[in-house]
């Protein structure tokens, strides 16, 4: 049990500790370094002045929570390569099309099912998937990242293992001797509070909280400063099945986001205006016009329409569609490209082209190349070998990558996934060891490869992670947490039990955004066991307040797993963690003692 620090207490240490905190709020809320850097300074500064020692600093390195965080995202990412879980999503969130309509389905589905999972993984998945998705239908991705996280946290609150925290506490509880009838909680304790929440939650999203998210994410700023964005011209056919025979285009478009339709070719006809409201019959040739991405989305997604250029491309086992621009002295430069036998001299296919913004006319497989031009490519594996040394064309960039696997190779990846979820949930097999063995078979199975999971791995989240617990380490070795958690606690006393427990959460959420909401209990445990007994507030209540707030981590991206992960795959700001979670915090913090004190006291 930690013994608790008075005032009078405070070391040079302590000060300093709390110094540097002043330091990181003021550069992460004014986005000064950047998380990393900032923290970086910060424990650089305690290890300085011997506050920890350069091995305590790095410890996090060895830090289980980091490396699960870290194999959970490169398994997510092999999710992504082989579209098993685009299939998946896209028949859960089928027919949606608006930010607050895929938050709901969203919410809905996470939440219950982080009650009852470990939820690191299951936003490790959804992180790739909800990219893909906020791009194709052109909603920022920084309106459903933190609301993925959020759905995660609410869920995990509402049942006692669907948090690592509850557990710990139901553990403390278990070993305390200050209160022998308090024996420990059952699974559903914790669901008056953490299923409500979940509906409140849900809710504030949904309103209020939509209005608090930014509708920009840095990513996209990025890219829109960064990148030159060509308009493609491909051909699609449509099927003689196709649901959109007998429709007008603008009755279809919301199915082809991001495709504009630039001519009709039917037979020997070619219709170029007011081709939205021509009613499309089966086999009209269909120019759309769109981005790489758009294109490549498409290929991917679209069984109402055919390509005649890809024909069995498509079934190779990795494709890749790629840019490439056309060289000035090129062979290639005057011929049609349907008399360039691209998939015999390069293993390619080519399936749209640009032209500096020129209109294109007539079937794409007509046009004559012309130096300048940019082509669409949709390459095998042997292309990058057959292009070393062409100097005819220079590659501008990979836009996308589609991977085909047998049916038995997408039931180990998902079959693998679901097991070793189970068995860490089980505590059977760590969830660490379970990924990293799953990594292995994957790699086996050629299902993906050793150099591809160190392209993907996260180092600039591994670092935040490190230092982040680094400074987490610090304020609990010094003693500045609990000199937090008195002052607090001896502010709210004189409020009386409503001010108790109202102090109770406050520290515990602060010490829980700024530290793990693991430490946070740990700290405060042995106090709350003493307020309790002071003031014949029945120990469940205290409790349960603190557990509450320090899992109800809404308020900063580094207090919660969850929080980091979407941090920079949103693009947010520190600020924007406190814009729509101190609100959702004070709600939490209501809800939940209006409960507790219901059923308890």
């Amino acid at each position: 049990m930690l013994t608790r620090l008075k005032y009078r207490d405070m070391t040079f240490d302590i000060i300093l500790v709390l110094i540097t905190l002043i330091f990181i709020l003021i550069s992460l809320w004014f986005d000064l370094l950047g998380p990393g850097f900032t923290f970086l300074i910060a424990v650089t500064i305690l290890v300085l002045f011997g506050v920890i020692t350069p091995a305590e600093m790095l410890s996090g390195v060895a830090n289980e929570y980091v490396a699960v965080v870290l194999v959970l995202l490169l398994l997510g990412s092999i999710f992504e390569e082989t579209h098993l879980l685009n299939a998946i999503f896209d028949w859960a969130f089928r027919g949606v099309h608006t930010a607050r309509g895929f938050l709901f389905r969203m919410m809905i589905f996470i939440s219950p099912l982080s009650a009852f999972m470990n939820n690191t993984p299951i936003v490790a998945i959804m992180i790739p998937y909800i990219k893909d998705w906020s791009r194709r239908h052109k909603v920022s991705v920084s309106k459903l990242m933190i609301p993925l996280s959020y759905a995660a946290i609410l869920g995990g609150t509402a049942t006692l293992i669907g948090t690592g925290t509850n557990m710990i506490v139901n553990g403390m509880i278990a070993d305390q001797k200050v209160f022998p009838n308090f024996k420990p909680l059952n699974i559903f304790d914790f669901t008056p509070v953490g299923g409500t929440m979940i509906i409140i939650g849900i809710i504030f999203i949904l309103t209020v909280g939509y209005y608090l998210l930014p509708s920009k994410s840095k990513e996209k700023e990025i890219e829109k400063h960064t990148n030159y964005v060509r308009d493609y011209f491909i051909e699609a056919q449509v099927t003689e099945t196709s649901a959109f025979v007998g429709k007008r285009f603008n009755e279809i478009n919301e199915k082809l986001d991001g495709l504009f339709l630039n001519q009709i070719i039917r037979k020997d006809d070619i219709y170029s205006s007011d081709v939205n409201n021509i009613v499309l019959q089966e086999n009209d040739i269909l120019l759309l016009e769109g981005t790489s991405q758009s294109i490549s989305d498409l290929l991917s997604g679209s069984h109402e329409l055919r390509f005649p250029s890809v024909g069995m491309f498509m079934q190779k086992h990795n494709v890749n569609v790629v840019e490439i621009v056309v060289s000035n002295n090129s062979w290639l430069i005057n011929r049609r490209i349907e008399d360039i036998n691209f998939r015999a001299l390069y293993d390619a296919t080519a399936i749209a082209i640009h032209r500096n913004g020129e209109k294109i006319k007539g079937k794409i497989s007509d046009i004559k190349i012309k130096p300048g031009d940019a082509i669409l490519l949709l390459v095998g594996d042997k292309f990058w070998a057959l292009t070393m040394d062409v100097r005819d064309f220079y590659v501008i960039s990979k836009v996308k990558e589609f991977t085909k696997l047998p049916l038995y190779k997408y039931l180990i990846l998902g079959g693998g996934t679901v097991l070793v979820i189970a068995l860490g949930a089980l505590k059977i097999v760590s969830l660490f060891v379970g990924v990293v063995a799953l990594l292995i078979i994957l790699t086996l199975f050629k299902i993906t490869t050793p150099k591809r999971l160190g392209e993907k791995i996260d180092y600039d989240l591994g670092f935040l992670l490190v230092m982040a617990l680094a400074y987490g380490y610090a304020m609990m070795k010094t003693g500045a947490a609990t000199i937090m958690a008195d002052f607090i606690i001896d502010m709210f006393k004189p409020l009386g039990v409503y001010g108790l427990l109202t102090g109770i959460f406050i520290i515990t959420n602060i010490i829980g955004s700024f530290i793990t909401n693991k430490a946070a209990v740990a700290i405060l445990f042995p106090i709350v066991l003493t307020v309790a007994k002071e003031s014949a507030i029945p120990p469940v209540v205290t409790v349960l307040t603190m557990t509450y707030g320090a899992t109800a981590s809404f308020m900063t991206p580094i207090g919660y797993q969850t929080n980091t992960m979407v941090y920079g795959a949103g693009g947010y700001r520190f600020r924007d963690f406190i814009r729509i979670g101190l609100p959702l915090t004070v709600i939490y913090g209501f809800v939940a003692i209006v409960i507790l004190s219901y059923i308890y006291m």
